[in-house]
């Protein structure tokens, strides 16, 4: 009785959450578009059309050209930070309208929502059900990644077939999975180092020949000129959080970048509260904070390598949440990307009975994916009342250290997952 009314409980909140998917996510993308997907489609436009893709990371003149392609004088948006290949990432549905695009790749982005359901539940032994409502536990991260267009759900859903892929040893297809989308969105790239350094030469080539494939591809098609403007002008500043034509005190970005800025530096304009005006302080200081984090980190990592195969899980799930917090600026989409993460470190968890650890991390988990931060933007730019408005860094830091405190539960070899 007790085992049916837990599945009666599941079902029931599977069926809520699909409710809000279908509300928030589906729904709107079907009927109107909203930002950040004309980006995509405006680039691939300008690429399909044998326009001047020189002129991609040229903010006002792409504007110009997304207002002309979606016939909406008021649209707003620019191609930077976006590596060039992204440009060529929506090319297959530029004979399309802007609307029915975004209905096509939203019909494929669901498609990867299910795959990804039905890879973890084989990589984790979870039930269908059970794997469903941890992957729409994540809440904005699956509803704003599906009505805004953006490509985080297939990104997650290549990550997860990959790591399915290296647990039935299939080096080559594992490396190809997590190298698919490196050139377009870095995440995986943290993956590809880490079967590096395991010495996984197979995973690690069959990365590499993807990205290789695909940067070829590229240049082939847009010319070296904008690659190289990417490398030197665009990437470095977007890994300091120099971002143009948005606010870079801004706590949506949710980094300890933006953060810092509205701690310390003092603007008339932006951000004439500040906690404490030492703008001396802010560099220094987030390379003391990013530091620190990333050592711990790694030791975390390097603890549970030594394990064996059993480490991997929980090594990965480290730095999954590691790259996402150490990340110059994060939205609620790329939090699609903790599926795999999280997932790999609560079953370790519920394998290694560290109940106290699985609870913090899918409490944070749930509260990343549900928090309501428009009430918490009331106290950015108060002083020190800042960090209250930056709710999901201090969930993603507090998850953080549960899964690194888990490298140091446990002193004998850990079990290799069934």
């Amino acid at each position: 009785m007790q085992l049916s009314s837990k599945r009666t409980l599941s079902i029931l909140l599977l069926a809520a959450l699909l409710a809000f998917v279908i509300a928030r996510g589906i729904l709107p993308a079907v009927w109107a578009i909203d930002s950040d997907f004309p980006n995509y489609f405006t680039a691939a436009k300008i690429v399909a059309g044998g326009g001047d893709v020189g002129r991609l990371y040229d903010d006002a003149w792409f504007q110009d050209q997304m207002r002309e392609y979606l016939s909406r004088p008021e649209a707003r948006g620019k191609f930077s930070p976006f590596p060039p290949p992204t440009a060529l990432l929506m090319v297959p549905l530029t004979g399309f309208s802007a609307l029915n695009a975004l209905r096509v790749a939203t019909v494929v982005s669901m498609l990867c929502l299910v795959a990804s359901i039905g890879c973890l539940s084989r990589i984790l032994s979870w039930t269908l059900v059970e794997s469903s409502v941890f992957v729409l536990l994540s809440g904005y991260a699956v509803v704003n990644s599906l009505r805004l267009g953006q490509p985080y759900i297939p990104l997650s859903a290549s990550c997860i077939v990959g790591y399915y892929a290296f647990l039935h040893r299939r080096p080559i297809l594992c490396g190809a999975c997590f190298g698919l989308f490196v050139p377009i969105k870095l995440f995986p790239v943290v993956f590809l180092v880490y079967f590096l350094f395991r010495k996984e030469w197979r995973v690690v080539f069959g990365g590499l020949a993807v990205i290789g494939t695909v940067t070829l591809t590229s240049i082939a098609i847009l010319g070296w000129k904008i690659h190289w403007e990417y490398l030197t002008s665009i990437l470095g500043n977007h890994l300091v959080g120099q971002m143009t034509m948005q606010d870079p005190f801004s706590a949506s970005f949710q980094s300890f970048d933006s953060l810092y800025r509205r701690l310390f530096v003092f603007d008339a304009v932006s951000n004439p509260q500040p906690w404490l005006s030492l703008p001396g302080f802010r560099v220094p200081g987030l390379i003391v904070t990013k530091t620190a984090i990333f050592l711990v980190g790694m030791a975390g990592i390097v603890k549970l390598a030594k394990r064996g195969v059993g480490g991997s899980g929980p090594a990965i799930g480290i730095l999954g949440i590691l790259t996402l917090l150490l990340a110059p600026a994060t939205a609620t989409y790329h939090f699609a990307l903790l599926w795999l993460p999280a997932g790999l470190l609560l079953s370790y968890c519920i394998r290694e009975n560290i109940p106290l650890h699985a609870y913090a991390i899918l409490g944070a988990y749930c509260l990343i994916g549900f928090c309501p931060y428009g009430h918490a933007s009331r106290f950015e730019g108060r002083g020190g009342l800042t960090i209250l408005a930056y709710p999901r860094l201090v969930l993603l830091t507090a998850m953080f250290v549960a899964a690194v405190s888990i490298a140091w539960n446990r002193t004998a070899p850990v079990r290799a997952p069934a």
